[in-house]
């Protein structure tokens, strides 16, 4: 049995994108956004956005500000370093492995040798590499199975998995384990960055916006939020918590951490992206494995939407917000006019979710437009990422779609760049080039895939009412 309680002198935090009303008493944000309402006591428990558990009723408010995503953990207890075991599935890289290992010094290791051509040999066994112990499998089985077979071995509470193209930063595991002080949390992922971000144009990219990497804002990790998955290459979990769940599914070549995390969550554990935990990764170089790295990943959701029907949906946008948009675009006075009325309609009751706020209709109109306008982008980034293959068969018949679909796609690339820009990186016009390339990659792995598994889950657009 599970004692979900936060312990004393745990704290959260208000995240700086939420907007508090009426003295505190009410919260909208979260992701997706959402209205939080605190009956007075707990609200002038917060102060100024700052909560420490000291009782049971304060650990019950810590509990719901981050269960509705308007609060970050502030943990101060931290688990011993001793009770972690860094796990490393290694295929033919004793090279990676071995800087890999450099950066290890002092931890517990188990390397999973999963049928490498030739079996992977410790150099310098004594002193600190004491601690790293080799299991070898006779032929390959996959990252999952040698994951699975590294989580069976260790014996400590904690365990790190750390692919051998990785090398972590300082302090790496020290800022994600004080997240275990929460009982319910069972994965924590930190950033993933690109380990030589000025060697190539590609590299560069990768530094910025690579797939890998889950941005700079701490988030939970949520299915339909805005950190929906963390990659496997880099996390550290709760070893009884994956144990509960069987570890990775070893029947899936590709996807099997999205699977993870899709399927603790559902068992009602909480799992955390920390960018203050920094891991560098290394990228491909070359055009043609990097190219074949983005559609590999595209495939692999046809097989997760059959896993977990309805959470791979491309696009997902409220109904009105995809109505408006479909009718202000026809440019008609019967198009425009019905757009208007459903946009005028939404803010109607949204006024009815915000009546108990100061000035609803001011509240209202502001989410209202931020909700439709980000509606339209990721309208707009799909039509250029996932469903790519519809706007080309549409800029080939249509001239008028043609002009709109070519300013769509700069748009929304410099958009991207603006968002995602590092000190350093790229100039907008090869950002915007290696953006629609990556997209054209992903987009079209999303196609094969779809079609290797005979099933559309993968293409469906989400459209839910609210």
């Amino acid at each position: 049995m599970r004692h979900d309680r936060l312990p004393d002198g745990f704290g959260v935090r208000i995240d700086p994108r939420v907007r508090t009303y009426s003295g505190g008493r009410f919260l909208v944000g979260g992701s997706p956004t959402g209205l939080l309402r605190l009956a007075p006591e707990a609200a002038a428990r917060i102060g100024d956005g700052y909560l420490e558990v000291t009782d049971q009723l304060s650990a019950r408010v810590a509990r719901r500000l981050l269960d509705s995503g308007v609060a970050n953990p502030r943990p101060r207890l931290l688990p011993s370093l001793k009770d972690v075991t860094v796990v490393v599935p290694l295929h033919n890289d004793a090279a990676g492995l071995e800087r890999l290992l450099s950066a290890l010094r002092g931890h517990t290791v188990i390397v999973v040798d999963d049928g490498s051509d030739r079996p992977v040999r410790i150099p310098g066994a004594t002193g600190t590499r004491r601690r790293v112990t080799v299991l070898r499998t006779d032929r390959r089985r996959g990252a999952a199975a040698a994951r699975n077979l590294g989580l069976r071995a260790a014996t400590t509470e904690f365990v790190a998995f750390l692919d051998s193209d990785v090398v972590p930063r300082s302090g790496w595991l020290e800022v994600m384990l004080g997240h275990f002080s929460d009982p319910k949390v069972a994965l924590v992922a930190p950033r993933l960055l690109a380990m030589d971000p000025d060697s190539t144009v590609l590299a560069r990219y990768e530094y910025t916006r690579a797939s890998l990497d889950r941005g700079r804002r701490e988030s939970a990790v949520r299915s339909r939020g805005a950190v929906p998955h963390v990659p496997s290459t880099a996390l550290l979990v709760r070893r009884q918590a994956l144990l509960s769940e069987n570890g990775f599914d070893e029947t899936m070549s590709a996807g099997a951490d999205t699977d993870l995390c899709w399927r603790l969550e559902r068992a009602n554990w909480r799992l955390r992206y920390e960018p203050a935990a920094r891991v560098a990764h290394e990228c491909p170089v070359s055009l043609r494995k990097w190219f074949a790295h983005k559609v590999t990943e595209g495939a692999a959701v046809a097989p997760l939407g059959q896993r977990h029907p309805g959470m791979t949906a491309p696009l997902s946008l409220p109904l009105w917000s995809a109505a408006a948009a479909v009718l202000l675009a026809t440019l008609t006075r019967s198009g425009l006019f019905c757009g208007v009325l459903t946009l005028l309609a939404t803010l109607a009751r949204l006024r009815r979710v915000f009546a108990e706020l100061d000035n609803p209709t001011r509240v209202s109109a502001i989410y209202m437009a931020r909700g439709f306008s980000g509606g339209l982008w990721r309208l707009a980034s799909s039509l250029c990422r996932h469903y790519w293959p519809v706007t080309l068969l549409g800029l080939i018949l249509s001239r008028r779609i043609r002009r709109i679909a070519l300013t769509m796609a700069v748009a929304d690339g410099l958009a991207d760049w603006f968002t995602h820009r590092e000190p350093g990186g790229l100039d907008p016009a090869r950002y915007l080039v290696c953006k629609r390339l990556d997209d054209v990659a992903y987009g079209t792995g999303l196609w094969w895939g779809a079609a290797r598994a005979r099933n559309t889950v993968a293409l469906r657009p989400s459209l839910p009412p609210n």
